[in-house]
């Protein structure tokens, strides 16, 4: 049995979702974050060692990261669901959007979030080079999502669902969502979805799902 060491308010949502997705059983472990500093408790180290989630347990596997975890889920149990036919173009696109997310799409949320965090939103380094890393990267998606609903073409995959936290983190800055609509209608989009409302249900606290203005 898959056991997911869940956190609130975290990627390990969209492992959820997946789950919902592919109509696999699965367990849930519910940790929360410390109110204070929003780290996750000491006790997910008991699982992982740098005790961050998501994590997954399936026998004897331990796996972490949201990309490889998605990979294997969807490998091992996926039946070719939510993935490209290998050898095709679309494979490859799928493959750019799944390390995408947190290669390039998230680094400059995380550090505009611990800038505002320690007092420093208006400081040099984020004039200079967060913002602008911001509207470099999600005006790119912005464009590409103008192309196509989906980010591999007309039907949902895993990429998507790895892709969605980055998104529902931007909507939390409302000035960067109102002027990227194309962002915010594949947000409704998943927001609707039975899978993603499921995923909620059985997840608990997810202050992102609600975050379009």
């Amino acid at each position: 049995m898959i056991v997911v060491h869940h956190l609130n308010n975290s990627r390990s949502q969209r492992v959820l979702w997946l789950l919902e997705e592919l109509d696999i059983e699965y367990e849930i472990k519910y940790y929360e974050r410390d109110e204070k500093t929003m780290l996750a408790p000491d006790s997910l180290r008991q699982v992982h060692p740098l005790g961050k989630s998501p994590v997954i347990t399936d026998g004897d596997l331990t796996l972490a990261e949201s990309g490889a975890i998605i990979e294997y889920l969807v490998e091992r149990y996926g039946n070719g669901r939510l993935v490209p036919p290998p050898n095709t173009s679309e494979r490859l696109r799928y493959t750019y959007w799944l390390h995408y997310a947190e290669g390039s799409a998230m680094p400059p949320l995380l550090l505009n979030l611990i800038l505002n965090r320690f007092g420093l939103g208006d400081s040099q380094a984020m004039s200079a080079f967060v913002a602008p890393q911001i509207k470099l990267h999600y005006d790119y998606i912005e464009g590409e999502l103008r192309k196509s609903i989906w980010f591999v073409g007309s039907y949902l995959t895993a990429a998507d669902i790895q892709m969605s936290f980055p998104l529902e983190l931007l909507a939390m800055l409302p000035q960067e969502i109102l002027s990227r609509p194309s962002i915010g209608e594949f947000l409704e989009r998943i927001h609707t979805r039975k899978a993603y409302l499921r995923a909620l249900e059985r997840g608990g606290k997810y202050d992102f799902a609600n975050s379009i203005p």
